[in-house]
């Protein structure tokens, strides 16, 4: 599952720590630009094939140029392909391709080039692109720069796919070199090329002079930093060992506003952060709120989300009661995020015939997820809910949401740039990440419908339906959109914070 890291919230570090936390300098060629960026994690595999994580697209960000990229508003920019266009029955999609197109080992991007990488997505049994290609079932050159894709069924997110790891082109030379292991030494058409890795510890990129669009990249070498903890990827920005640091802590906002080295960044992001509960996946579905609908309206009528939002946030993401941001295109405007209603939540216990109801809602075991579980259970404790706080290892969540083993999980989405790719993980009966088994024949006609449509207009009121739809059954309450939050020293000119998160290379320059 592409989850977003956690916040962390700060810790006091001792002298000694400070020190010892601070990465060190790593020797550039004289008079090289150098870009150190703290990340909040160490990227998987840089296999786009492979690659499962949301920090990996960072680093791929600076790698691997895409078929399709997304401006700063998830708006849909040609990057290796300059142009694109739909057939009547929207079952197949030509693209359009760059020319002068060059891979890092110096061999020319084509159609052909794009050919391998798509078969490759769409076939590799350990590739996690083959759901997200499913409906791709032939992959055709036309002309050396025409590609054409034939859909077995109309589906407009494949240009999501494409505008992310699954319109990442790898050099097919180097495919064939390294086979399933080119994520240690990924060859890829952008701006960087890949020079070194160290596990837990760094990866280096240089510029790649053959980019082409050459002219938009200033910085000759990028170091990026896995650093777990947000207040050490502060500590580093503050003494200039980093230049950019992602996913700052809300709770160290104001000291980076208050620093006149030191500026802040921020975007309303796509990722949001979801309660899924258990309607279906086996005995734990058996109770009240697993059952009955109005027992899940009551559990959200007892939640004010701004309240969540100011207490662990600082008030600094965004309430939000769908899978698109307030405000967004598809966001449905007849559902505003209300505050909570502990009397309306009681009414509907009494309709439902039960008096209180505990369920344990499972969460990560994170500090931040510690604080959203108690602010949720003295909230709910008030509308008639009894909350039972379980926070687990990551990878032990997962298993045990696999295995139907929950009432309630609090889950993350880093989101996408079509709606269907935010909804359909959740609210299609096979949805890859439906753990609680919810499936309506009403659902997955809508998310059908709208799947097969590429205009907008007519997609529009088809999701509005869908979110009355989830609104009505509540399999999930959904709490929050995040902001992203950037750290940039006062030397770095040019950074756009975008909505999916990225740090976008191009563009950024470096102050001496």
């Amino acid at each position: 599952m592409r989850t977003v890291p956690n916040l962390l919230r700060p810790v006091l570090l001792t002298a000694a720590l400070a020190s010892a936390a601070l990465v060190p300098a790593i020797a550039p060629a004289r008079g090289a630009t150098v870009l150190n960026i703290g990340l909040a994690g160490d990227p998987g595999p840089l296999d786009p094939a492979q690659s499962g994580n949301f920090v990996d697209r960072n680093v791929f960000a600076a790698l691997c140029d895409k078929l399709i990229d997304t401006d700063a508003e998830m708006n849909y920019v040609p990057q290796l392909a300059t142009r694109w266009e739909w057939s009547d029955d929207q079952r197949v999609l030509t693209l359009h391709l760059r020319e002068g197109v060059k891979f890092q080992d110096g061999t020319g991007f084509d159609a052909e080039a794009a050919k391998v990488n798509l078969d490759r997505f769409r076939t590799m049994p350990r590739s996690l692109r083959r759901a997200e290609l499913a409906a791709l079932e032939a992959v055709e050159v036309v002309e050396p720069l025409t590609l054409r894709l034939r859909l077995s069924v109309p589906s407009a997110p494949l240009l999501a796919a494409l505008a992310d790891r699954s319109g990442m082109m790898l050099s097919p030379a180097a495919i064939q070199q390294r086979g399933d292991a080119i994520g240690q030494r990924p060859v890829c058409a952008g701006p960087f090329a890949f020079t070194e890795r160290v596990a837990q510890d760094r990866i280096v990129v240089d510029r790649f002079d053959g980019y082409w669009n050459a002219g938009a990249v200033t910085v000759d070498r990028i170091v990026y930093r896995p650093i777990t903890d947000s207040t050490v990827r502060l500590l580093n920005l503050r003494s200039g060992q980093l230049q950019i640091v992602d996913q700052i802590a809300p709770t160290d906002v104001a000291e980076v506003q208050a620093n006149r080295r030191l500026r802040l960044a921020r975007h309303v992001a796509a990722a949001y952060r979801t309660l899924q509960f258990n309607v279906a996946h086996g005995p734990r579905a058996e109770t009240p709120l697993g059952r009955d609908p109005r027992v899940r309206q009551a559990f959200e009528k007892a939640i004010d989300r701004e309240a969540i939002n100011q207490v662990v946030f600082n008030g600094l993401f965004v309430p939000s009661n769908q899978t698109e941001p307030p405000q967004a295109q598809y966001w449905n405007p007849m559902h505003p995020v209300g505050g909570a209603d502990p009397a309306a939540a009681r009414v509907l216990l009494r309709q439902a015939g039960v008096g209180r109801v505990p369920f344990t809602l499972q969460l990560a075991n994170t500090p931040i997820d510690g604080q959203i579980g108690e602010v949720i259970q003295s909230m709910a404790r008030e509308a008639g809910f009894d909350v039972r706080l379980e926070q687990v290892e990551s990878n032990a969540g997962t298993q045990k949401n696999q295995a139907g083993d929950f009432d309630a999980a609090l889950l993350t989405w880093s989101g996408r740039s079509d709606p269907d790719a935010n909804l359909s993980i959740w609210f299609a009966c096979n949805g890859p990440f439906n753990f609680g088994r919810y499936c309506n024949p009403r659902m997955e006609a809508l998310l059908s419908e709208a799947r097969g449509l590429a205009d907008p207009a007519r997609r529009i009121p088809l999701y509005r339906q869908v979110v009355d739809l989830y609104r009505a059954d509540m399999p999930h309450v959904i709490l929050y959109h995040y902001t992203w939050l950037w750290g940039l020293s006062e030397r770095v000119e040019g950074f756009v914070p975008n909505a999916d998160g990225l740090i976008r290379v191009q563009g950024l320059r470096l102050r001496p």
